[in-house]
This record gives C-alpha cells, sequence and structure tokens, in this order.
C-alpha cells in the first residue's frame, strides 16, 4: 500500500493537530511505500515573506522527526524540492474543468467571507492532485471534512485518464480516527484561529500557565462531577494511561477536589509524554546537517517516482 500525507509550513503544531492527525500518520509510515511533504508550494497563498517560509518548512520537517517520523522507513522532502509536481499540475489543469474547482470548499468559504482569493487557491485542488497522483498513491489519510479533496482528485484523474488513456492510479481517502476530541484552552475545538491552543513544543512554564488557566464552570469542589464530556477529562485522557484514566474518572464522580488538581496531573502527563519528543528535537536542531542530509535524500527519492509518472502522462497526453 502506497500512502501520501502533505502538511503544510503553516505554524508550530499544537495538540490537536497531533492527536488529530500527525500521530496517525506517523503510524502509518511502516506501509510498503509512505511519502510525507512539507506543502510550501501550497503555503505561498498565504506566507508572502521568504525567510518566514523557509524556516517554517525546516520547523515543521524537523518536528515531523522528532515526533517519530522515520526516514528509514518514509520518505519525507519539501514539495518544491521535486519540480515535476508543479509540471504535472499543469497538465492536470489543462483538463479541469473549472465548474469543479468553484465548487470546492474551501474556494467556496473565502468567497461567502468577502476573503481576497488568490489565482492559487482556485487552483489549489489540481496542484493538491498532483501531489497525490505523482506517487501512485493509493490511501491518503485525511480528517472528514477534508474528504472533498480527495474526491476532487480522483474526478481530475478520471477525466485524463478518459481522455488519454489509463494514466494514474485512483486514490483513495483513509479518514482519520476523529474520536479523541482535543478541547482548546477555552472548551471549545483546538484550533489556531481560535487562539485556543497548546503547542506540542510549547516551553514547559509557557505551557503550565496556559494549562492552568483552563476555563472551568463554577461547580462547587465537593460535588460530584461527570467526567465524559468534561474537556479537562478530555484533555487528561489524551496522555494518561487507562489505570490513570480511570482513577480521574472515579475522583471526578467521588466529589471533593479541585479542578487545579486535574490541571497540574494534565500537565504532569503532558509534560511527560512529549519530553522524548522534546530531547530528539534539540538533537535535531543541533545537527541540522543531517536534518538537510534526510530531506535532500527524500527529496532524490520522490523525484524518481515522481518522474516516472510525469513521463507516463507526458507520452499520454503528447508532449
Amino acid at each position: 500500500m502506497k500512502v501520501l500525507s502533505g502538511i503544510q509550513p503553516t505554524g508550530r503544531p499544537h495538540w490537536g493537530n497531533y492527536f488529530g492527525a500527525i500521530q496517525q500518520y506517523i503510524q502509518l509510515q511502516s506501509e510498503e511505500q509512505s511519502f510525507y511533504f512539507i506543502a510550501n508550494l501550497h503555503a505561498l497563498t498565504t506566507i508572502r515573506d521568504g525567510d518566514q517560509l523557509r524556516q517554517n518548512s525546516l520547523d515543521t520537517a524537523i518536528d515531523l522527526l522528532a515526533l517519530g517520523l522515520d526516514p528509514d522507513q518514509a520518505t519525507l522532502f519539501i514539495q518544491s524540492d521535486v519540480p515535476e509536481i508543479s509540471e504535472l499540475c499543469w497538465l492536470l489543469m489543462a483538463g479541469t474543468p473549472m465548474g469543479l474547482l468553484e465548487r470546492c470548499v474551501s474556494y467556496k468559504d473565502k468567497i461567502a467571507k468577502g476573503l481576497p482569493v488568490v489565482t492559487g487557491l482556485f487552483t489549489y485542488p489540481v496542484l493538491q492532485a498532483a501531489d497525490i497522483l505523482a506517487y501512485d498513491s493509493e490511501v491518503v489519510p485525511v480528517g472528514e471534512d477534508q474528504k472533498q479533496h480527495i474526491e476532487v482528485c480522483r474526478d481530475i484523474a478520471q477525466a485524463f485518464n478518459h481522455a488519454h488513456g489509463e494514466t494514474f492510479v485512483l486514490p483513495k481517502p483513509k479518514i482519520l480516527d476523529s474520536s479523541a476530541k482535543v478541547p482548546g484552552t477555552d472548551g471549545e475545538k483546538m484550533s489556531k484561529s481560535y487562539g485556543n491552543f497548546i503547542e506540542v513544543f510549547e516551553p514547559v512554564k509557557p505551557m503550565k500557565k496556559k494549562i492552568m488557566r483552563i476555563s472551568t464552570d463554577s461547580r462547587p469542589m465537593e460535588d460530584a462531577k461527570e467526567p465524559e464530556g468534561d474537556h479537562l477529562f478530555q484533555l487528561y485522557s489524551l496522555f494518561a494511561s487507562e489505570e490513570k484514566k480511570a482513577s480521574m474518572a472515579s475522583m471526578y464522580r467521588a466529589g471533593g477536589f479541585g479542578y487545579g488538581d486535574v490541571k497540574k496531573a494534565i500537565f504532569e502527563e503532558a509534560e511527560a509524554f512529549f519530553a522524548p519528543a522534546r530531547e530528539r528535537r534539540l538533537e535535531l536542531e543541533a545537527n541540522m546537517d543531517r536534518v538537510h542530509q534526510i530531506l535532500g535524500d527524500g527529496a532524490a527519492k520522490a523525484r524518481v517516482k515522481a518522474a516516472e509518472v510525469l513521463a507516463r502522462a507526458k507520452k499520454a497526453c503528447g508532449v
């Protein structure tokens, strides 16, 4: 099974990114072939500062490696280091109906909000299709809300195949498990746009401060509380063992505790959970030559496959 996933370098990952996606991406790295790329070409639609984009791309690569992506198992690279993608994008764009792109959610959302829409955002799904099709990807892990992207990719590939003969493998989405809800510091879904997030690599003191400021209700300490649905308990459950979760649930139901006790427990479990990744990240930052080598080797391997698919597509359409 060939797996592909891309991550935009638009900022540092928070707990929601990790448990909602990154952890599950990394669990798939042992498949037959797995490609993971830093989608810096996509990020150009929102990041206009070149130095920032370069640094963000490196930071994202280091974050993935620190969190467990193994370059001996998976191919990690920066999107723009595979120029075949841009050429393939144009071949696909030449036959992609505008109506298909106009129906895409990300474009429609921007229009509805009255935000400026650049051409790159409108044609974003075609570049995304090139990303997927260039490696004969069979499975693309996505959230339920991103399923449309894979459907659009399949439509684009089918249109090309219909016009020029069987050329592209049609990918299938692997819907990520969303059961582990990650509430933010205000109890709502953790999101950068809400400003309620805690970064995976947040320095320890600021992380503790954010956790201790998480909003709670005003029920008295002596009241029994139901753990299910409580956002503090949900956060604790992300990190704690089953035994510790059961003990915390019993404490909730018995009452006689303060939310500060739970917050301290969340901090302790989160700090311990991410400690190995923090240590690996420091080691990687101290050895940037190794990081660049991993990305260079990954791009070289990705280019071999992308060139093969591009040649197949060019021959099919006569260029």
